[in-house]
């Protein structure tokens, strides 16, 4: 009787019943089964936002939009994050976190699925071109039309052409779906980090928590090596294919104008964050505290992953029968304690302008490989994703490891982040030494009366050479003239003739070409690459060791937030963290960077049924000074700030050393009381039985 007693107190505990009916739930192997599940999720939502940034390029030129607009379906993601956060991070640390993580990763596949559903709704992708598949044909139209003005609109077609094909054309634009789809995206993608870093935290002994969360945050690194391998084999695929016979396409991935299956990837990723949602279905609330068998199946060192582990001061086990009521009137008492904490808010602070800085970075580094090094977007995505990323997850890794053989405190943690970013930040500079010269281009970068030196001045793309022909200026269809020089357009370089069709139409007679008016151009731009092809290797490299380097920082940092307030406000400062960053910098960085960028276009492709479209080229130097200058403004800031931060994360640890000492002191007062009090209390016992024994005896006596 007592045993079943014993055995049903320990069923209301709520934490021990599962460690003693069920084998499969002992402590070791939930943990493990966490640990694999949540490193799944960290790879599948990783993969799918790394994979967003890589198609960056393919969706500005597919729906024709500019780059500040790209960064707004960028943000939109933080935008999500938003919505939910908070609550999330203090609701959902009080209730069932596997399932609550489980819901979000269906939600991140949905959104997923739904950024790719415009292509399968909208019309097939059509480029400005005059270049013709003609069959079994030996006249092609000519490439300079001649004809009255009035026959022609403003933007050099025939009126009829562009109205047929919009009247078609819904009036809702196709990004639409894209932004919102990353809304739902980063809706789900709320609980995974706060929900899940904490749940292990709880759960791990303290020395061990920093490689725990270095190993999750590192397989969260790896994630967008595969997304951007991704988006490298997609951009090298035709955005129809499938629909359209490959033969008739004009165009080769290395064109302005090339737009890559880029939906074919976000279903791809929508499938892997699906099944990522599986596992956290079959996890406990909480791992079970002790039982008959627990122990016995773990090693010692597996043991002390268990929740009842000695060293308890940083863990927080969550309250299982606390009412939603009573949950939300103390939302925001700790809400304000959390922000009255002085070293938490200057560390938001410091992570919240780094993050805009390596936020914007990352968004258009892929966008700035391919303008400044005139690379094929497929090639960007494929250097980001097999030599950069690799060099992060190296780095986090690496900080982890250092951290736990270190034994370092909260305060060399937070010296050795600040110096590694510091480092990172000095090699960074000498990214302004790289430059690269722009693509030689008659009437954007060169003036068809010099042709000798690149200038950004605005010049005529009409001149007397090619007067002859009605030619449209905003029109983007590059040729390449025999004096390697690029011309906007056939038409332009005065071409009268052409022969052949496809990708190998060969131009002749262009006037603009050469002054004898025989020469010819083919399709696309010219390579000019070699002083580029020489610079490009020096860029990769520092690229890959400042990566490393500051990255050697982020598990000490992000260490130090957990580890610099009280453990009963860790998820809560976990997530109000991730919606300060996300806010403040998330969802502006991509938009401001999107923007600057933007005034660095020389030139902008125009939209079938009017209006600007994406940018065909940019002012390369412009571009590095913007981009380069832009990041690196920010990070000096960030390294100011840490100044007053360091020295009030000092007086705290002062404060808290003293009063450990003090409460040292006044336990062994008590202690040193309580013992006296029970001599005391011996002593007199020992009096009064004297007495007794002494009256005993009179009465004997008697």
């Amino acid at each position: 009787m007592e045993e079943r007693a014993g055995q049903g107190r320990t069923q209301e505990n709520g934490r021990s019943d599962g460690a003693a009916t069920e084998p499969r739930s002992t402590p070791c192997t939930s943990l493990k089964m966490f640990l694999v599940a949540l490193s799944f999720a960290y790879f599948a939502k990783a993969l799918s936002g790394s994979y967003m940034k890589s198609t960056i390029t393919q969706l500005e030129r597919r729906f024709d939009i500019p780059s500040y607009l790209i960064g707004v379906i960028d943000g939109s993601f933080e935008i999500g994050n938003l919505l939910v956060i908070a609550f999330v991070s203090y609701f959902g640390a009080k209730l069932h976190r596997p399932k609550i993580i489980a819901m979000g990763c269906v939600l991140m596949s949905i959104g997923t699925f739904i950024i790719a559903l415009p292509h399968f709704i909208i019309g097939r992708y059509e480029y400005e071109t005059s270049v013709r598949w003609v069959v079994n044909s030996t006249l092609n139209p000519s490439p300079c039309p001649v004809g009255s003005l009035a026959d022609l609109t403003q933007d050099g077609k025939l009126p009829e052409v562009p109205a047929a094909g919009c009247e078609s054309e819904s009036n809702l634009s196709m990004w639409i779906y894209v932004l919102l789809g990353n809304v739902l995206r980063g809706i789900g993608e709320t609980p995974v980090q706060p929900l899940g870093i904490s749940y292990i935290d709880d759960f791990a002994t303290e020395e061990n928590a920093a490689l725990y969360v270095g190993c999750v945050q590192t397989i969260s690194v790896v994630g967008p090596v595969f997304g951007y391998l991704l988006g490298s084999l997609c951009a090298k695929i035709y955005v129809d294919i499938g629909f359209v016979k490959m033969e008739t396409i004009t165009i080769t991935p290395a064109d302005a104008r090339w737009v890559g299956a880029w939906w074919l990837g976000y279903l791809i990723a929508g499938v892997i964050t699906l099944l990522s949602a599986i596992p956290f279905w079959f996890l406990p609330r909480s791992l079970p505290m002790s039982g008959p068998r627990g122990p016995e199946k773990c090693t010692p060192e597996q043991t002390s992953f268990i929740k009842d582990s000695p060293l308890m001061k940083h863990k927080y086990p969550a309250d299982e029968h606390t009412s939603f009521i009573e949950m939300a009137k103390d939302f925001i008492p700790t809400l304000r304690t959390l922000l009255g904490h002085p070293v938490y808010l200057i560390y938001l602070c410091v992570t919240i302008i780094q993050l805009n800085s390596l936020i914007g970075m990352v968004t258009y580094k892929p966008k700035y490989i391919e303008q400044h090094f005139r690379q094929s977007a497929s090639k960007a995505n494929f250097l980001m994703g097999m030599i950069n990323i690799p060099a992060v997850a190296l780095g986090m890794f690496s900080g982890g490891l250092l951290m736990k053989r270190l034994k370092l405190n909260i305060m060399g943690a937070a010296r050795f982040a600040f110096g590694t970013s510091l480092i990172g930040y000095i090699l960074s500079l000498f990214f302004f030494a790289m430059s690269c010269e722009n693509a030689k281009v008659a009437g954007v970068t060169l003036s068809y009366n010099s042709m000798d030196t690149i200038s950004y001045e605005k010049h005529p793309v009409f001149t007397a050479c090619n007067s002859d022909c009605f030619c449209s200026a905003s029109d983007w269809d590059p040729v390449c003239g025999e004096n390697g020089i690029t011309y906007v357009s056939p038409c332009l370089a005065g071409c009268t003739s052409s022969a052949g069709s496809g990708k190998n139409t060969v131009f002749s007679n262009c006037s603009c070409v050469g002054a004898a008016g025989n020469f010819t151009a083919s399709t696309g731009q010219c390579p000019q690459k070699d002083d580029c092809d020489r610079m490009f290797p020096y860029f990769l490299a520092l690229s890959v060791i400042t990566s490393f380097i500051i990255s050697l920082g982020g598990t000490p940092g992000y260490m130090l937030l957990i580890r610099c307030i009280k453990p009963q406000l860790k998820s809560l400062a976990l997530g109000f963290h991730a919606l300060a960053t996300r806010t403040l910098a998330g969802i502006p960085a991509p938009i401001y960077f999107g923007a600057i960028i933007d005034t660095t276009c020389l030139k902008w492709g125009q939209k079938r049924c009017g209006g600007i479209g994406a940018c065909r080229i940019y002012n390369t130097t412009a571009y590095r000074i913007a981009y380069l200058g832009l990041t690196l403004s920010l990070r000096t800031v960030s390294f100011v700030i840490c100044i007053p931060g360091f020295i009030l994360l000092s007086r705290q640890l002062k404060k808290e050393e003293r009063n450990a000492i003090h409460g040292a002191l006044s336990n062994g007062g008590a202690e040193l009381e309580a013992l006296r009090k029970e001599e005391f209390v011996i002593s007199n016992s020992d009096q009064l039985q004297q007495t007794s024994d002494n009256s005993t005896d009179r009465e004997t006596r008697l």
